[in-house]
């Protein structure tokens, strides 16, 4: 990590966020000048400025569509929390994160909140899992002795929540079905195998900068579980029609967020709580959470709009397809690529890029395959980290980033190898 002089001379690291934001204005600056001089392009300038207002315009527009959102869902979290009903939710898992987070005391309130964002992003619930997310971040920010600097626990948090397998990729069968795909869930079990092995490779790589023991009898238990739960679901959706999958899809999904929610309104009833005064308090708190992370998403997202809109994107999927030619490789699975290098920095942008490519190539094209398995098996790990650790002001995010990248490479990596599998 770099590191800056001040004028009493002590050296401080620059923050690894600070770095990959110049990097981008940068690299684009670059790019356009290349453009302007050596190709001639006059326009360059004024389609990175264009693409500059139109990020800060989309980042502060989403900040105000995760108003709602958040005053939803942090007033039902404060039910939760006032009613126990966190506590009985975390009692499954405390013996899994009291190994892996040993800086979080058993029935902390963070430990909740992390299962119910995971339990979210699982679903395929994104409106839910965000606001629950900061939530987490928030309530694991009360125990970090440096506030301007990640904790383990948090990094472990993000890395995971960024890399998490998605069990039912509503969204993105729906997408396939609206682009005439012959059968829109035959992704499904392949984003599961995908997913599955990103949210691994996030763990590990966490548990190898943090120096977390994941051969521990406990950690290997759960591990085993879970893994046999992927596999379990791999062979029950493998025997279901088209129709079958999406329809237990949806229905799996919002019906058990639904009866979690009345199961803490019910708690509350039954623990004389007064439910509504204590959503409402929740939901105060989720306002001014949407307020702090404007400025933390117009930063990133403004950097991510020129990077794109200079042509600096186009470059390394060019460079990608040149190495492929020369090793002789099959190049297929580059069509699908820009899906791939657009999600780590923005969902919309790669689910527009997806979209494209099934129009471009057909739902049906390897191509087409691959970018929706891209899709469902990566996250936006740097809008994540904008959100996430923005909500909470953290500036030094440590090894976040890298071990993000890692889930999101590996990710690619798997859903490349799958698509082979399945669709070439």
């Amino acid at each position: 990590m770099g590191c800056r002089l001040l004028a009493n001379h002590q050296l401080l690291p620059i923050p690894v966020l600070n770095i990959i934001w110049i990097t981008f204005f940068l690299a684009a600056f670059a790019c356009a000048l290349f453009k302007t001089l050596i190709l001639g392009d006059q326009l360059i300038f004024n389609q990175i400025m264009a693409a500059l207002f139109d990020m800060s315009k989309s980042a502060f527009e989403i900040s105000l569509g995760l108003t709602g959102v958040l005053t939803l869902w942090l007033g039902i979290m404060r039910i939760a929390e006032t009613s126990g009903s966190m506590q009985l939710l975390t009692r499954g898992l405390t013996p899994l994160f009291s190994r892996l987070m040993p800086d979080v005391p058993k029935d902390h309130p963070a430990l909740g909140a992390i299962v119910m964002n995971i339990s979210a992003n699982a679903l395929g619930l994104d409106n839910a899992a965000t606001p629950l997310g900061i939530k987490a971040m928030q309530e694991l920010q009360t125990l970090n002795p440096n506030p301007d600097t990640a904790t383990n626990a948090q990094i472990l948090f993000l890395v995971i929540n960024a890399s998490s397998v998605t069990l039912f990729p509503i969204g993105i069968f729906t997408y396939r079905a609206q682009l005439g795909a012959a059968s829109p869930t035959d992704v499904f079990i392949p984003i599961l195998i995908a997913t599955y092995i990103s949210t691994m490779a996030g763990l590990l790589s966490v548990a190898y900068m943090q120096k977390l023991n994941l051969l521990d009898k406990v950690v290997m238990a759960y591990l085993g579980g879970f893994t046999l739960l992927i596999g379990s679901i791999v062979w029950y959706f493998s025997t279901l029609t088209q129709t079958e999958m999406l329809a237990q899809s949806a229905f799996l999904s919002n019906s058990i967020l639904f009866t979690l929610i009345i199961g803490f309104i019910a708690r509350a009833i039954h623990q004389r709580i007064d439910a509504y005064a204590a959503f409402i308090e929740g939901a105060k708190e989720g306002f001014q959470t949407a307020i702090i992370i404007i400025p933390y998403l117009v930063a990133m997202l403004s950097a991510i709009g020129v990077f794109r809109a200079s042509g600096a994107l186009q470059i390394i999927t060019d460079g990608i397809r040149w190495l492929a030619h020369l090793a002789a490789l099959d190049d297929r699975f580059i069509d699908a690529l820009p899906t791939a290098l657009i999600k780590p920095f923005s969902g919309s942008g790669a689910r527009a890029m997806m979209v494209d490519t099934m129009q471009t190539f057909g739902a049906d094209s390897f191509a087409g395959h691959l970018a929706c398995i891209v899709q469902g098996s990566t996250e936006t790990t740097f809008y994540v980290i904008a959100v996430y650790f923005g909500a909470v002001k953290v500036k030094h995010i440590r090894h976040a980033a890298g071990c993000g990248i890692m889930a999101d490479f590996f990710g690619v990596i798997a859903a490349i190898f799958v698509s082979y599998w399945f669709f070439g």
